[in-house]
């Protein structure tokens, strides 16, 4: 059976501490989902939902209250994403294991996923039974994605754009000038001008808006 260390996770024997149950935290905005969420699993005589929270910058001190083993993170969320807070629990507690679930199947948030430790990348509306093998099948050490999501992720290649052109895009998704831009970023004007041509040319869009609105479908920002 399995023990719970001082990091938060476990010891990866499959099981979720001295009781047997497998802990989770639950992050999700909507709370009729997140409720629903919460119910199905806790059908699994192995799975308690132990916390919720509805922002993404509460996920990493609910974990930690919680001494949650796994945790099942929406992507879009206020606060922060559920990749971003995936990030701060791989960095804060190395232990606990993360599920990413999205609605979206941009072939980006996969990756992104990945790359911020997340440990599992599913659908969120797919049924419970999966959800709760998932669950287990991550504190047992392996890595759970989606076929479709997968599939998806393959078809739509890396990502083009550099971090620094990213950061641009993204901070000129809200209508900003390129002296907003400018000073918001501590560049000169015609620094950003470069970058938002390079991107706007990497995604063969016409200008900046659509540019925002192709990465964002893909998961790039």
């Amino acid at each position: 059976m399995s023990s719970v260390n001082s990091e938060g996770g476990t010891d990866g024997g499959g099981a979720g501490g001295d009781s047997g149950v497998i802990k989770v935290l639950l992050a999700e905005d909507q709370s009729m989902v997140r409720e629903a969420l919460a119910a199905l699993l806790g059908l699994e005589p192995d799975i308690e939902v132990v916390a919720q929270v509805s922002r993404g910058d509460e996920v990493l001190a609910a974990a930690r209250s919680h001494d949650v083993h796994v945790a099942l993170l929406d992507i879009e969320m206020p606060g922060c994403t559920g990749i971003e807070a995936a990030a701060q629990l791989h960095a804060e507690l190395p232990g606990l294991k993360v599920v990413i679930l999205t609605t979206f199947g941009r072939p980006g948030y996969l990756r992104s996923a990945m790359e911020s430790g997340a440990d599992a990348f599913l659908v969120k509306d797919a049924p419970a039974a999966q959800l709760a093998a998932a669950v287990r099948k991550v504190l047992a050490g392996e890595r759970v994605i989606d076929p479709t999501l997968a599939a998806a992720a393959l078809a739509g290649g890396a990502n083009p754009l550099t971090d620094r052109e990213r950061e641009v895009l993204n901070a000129a998704a809200d209508g900003a000038t390129n002296a907003e831009l400018a000073k918001e970023l501590h560049l000169s004007q015609g620094t950003v001008r470069n970058y938002l041509s390079t991107a706007i040319q990497k995604l063969a869009v016409r200008n900046r808006a659509e540019a925002v609105k192709v990465a964002r479908d893909k998961g790039w920002l």
